[in-house]
């Protein structure tokens, strides 16, 4: 196949044209990043490809060089960045033919501007807000930044707006696209069409787990009182049995004293060697060793009863951090030893 103008090709024709003008190095390297799928039908492509018209060449590397660059300043930016810059490089027809190409698959996160932002910022923005508002802003934003800005909240709302976080679902993107267009007058993002999913107990888990041992004591007390299943089913997932290993070896002694060797042994049996050796290396050679045969000759257990021994062994740990007796590394800062 004679490869004639850039304008009458298909994609794949212009992948195949791409990687034969970037050398087998280069092009290795692109496969190793696609499925094999989109391997055979590349590679079948390649193999048709008899000659390329220079002009073609020329295009196609330039066409691919400005996505590039497009994509670049949509990471920098935004894609309202991105289209203003490459308009005064490529003019204003060019410029949005690469941008509706490219957002046509591209899904842009809602509120991508504000995650770059500092959270001191939005959180002078959205204090005086509707909780509603809050919560929905701060599912969107990192967990880091949501939990700074959760944490500077007052004491009042931030039970409430959590508990938004985790009972959210899908939100409209009429909605979204409002509340985005408030939050930056500039904004120029585009929004997908269908529900976006986001908040649940999951998204409030992450949050919690940036802000301070206070704040979390705060919203958690105050969730036990309005919702205690809810409550509950956030503090089985703060900690989970493999977070074992962000322990100091002092407190994972102390988790092994206070829990039951069997509970221990059904924990270990199906965990990861990673929670294996560092728990076996704050145990005695001899417990190690009974561990482990043990272990051995357990034969197959239940995944219930070894979800109910992982969350007994939680539940030891979060008691022996009420206590003080341990402490489990959190954001927020108060947790720093010196």
């Amino acid at each position: 196949m004679a490869i004639q103008r850039e304008k009458e090709l298909t994609g794949k024709q212009k992948a195949a044209v791409l990687l034969i003008s970037l050398g087998p190095d280069v092009s290795a390297s692109v496969y190793k990043h696609l499925s094999e799928e989109e391997i055979e039908k590349l590679t079948l492509e390649i193999s048709g490809v008899k000659k390329v018209e220079s002009a073609a060449k020329e295009e196609i590397l330039e066409e691919f060089h400005n996505i590039a660059l497009a994509q670049d300043y949509i990471s920098q930016g935004g894609i309202g960045y991105a289209k203003t810059v490459l308009e005064k490089a490529l003019g204003n027809e060019q410029a949005s033919a690469i941008i509706n190409r490219l957002t046509s698959s591209l899904q842009v996160k809602p509120f991508d501007f504000a995650r770059r932002a500092d959270a001191s910022q939005i959180l002078n923005f959205i204090q005086s807000e509707h909780p509603q508002t809050i919560a929905l802003i701060l599912s969107y934003l990192n967990p880091q930044q949501a939990g700074q800005i959760l944490s500077e909240l007052s004491q009042e709302v931030q039970a409430d707006i959590a508990r938004r976080i985790a009972l959210m679902d899908g939100t409209s993107p009429e909605v979204i696209s409002e509340v985005e267009a408030i939050l930056e007058r500039k904004l120029s993002t585009t929004v997908t069409q269908d529900y976006s999913q986001t908040g649940g107990v999951e998204a409030v888990v992450e949050v919690l787990n940036g802000v301070d041992r206070s704040t979390e004591k705060t919203i958690l007390d105050a969730l036990e009182i309005q919702d205690p299943e809810l409550a509950e089913e956030i503090k089985k997932r703060m900690f989970v049995f493999e977070d074992i290993v962000t322990l100091d070896n002092r407190s994972i002694q102390r988790v092994i004293r206070d829990s039951e060797n069997e509970d221990l042994l059904l924990s270990l049996k199906v965990s990861s060697e990673e929670v294996k050796d560092i728990v076996f290396r704050n145990m005695s050679a001899r417990m190690v060793e009974t561990f482990k045969e043990e272990m051995e000759f357990m034969g197959p257990v239940r995944l219930r009863d070894v979800e109910e021994a992982q969350s007994r062994i939680v539940s030891v740990i979060r008691r022996l951090e009420d206590a003080g007796e341990i402490i489990i590394a959190r954001g927020g800062g108060d947790d720093i030893i010196v």
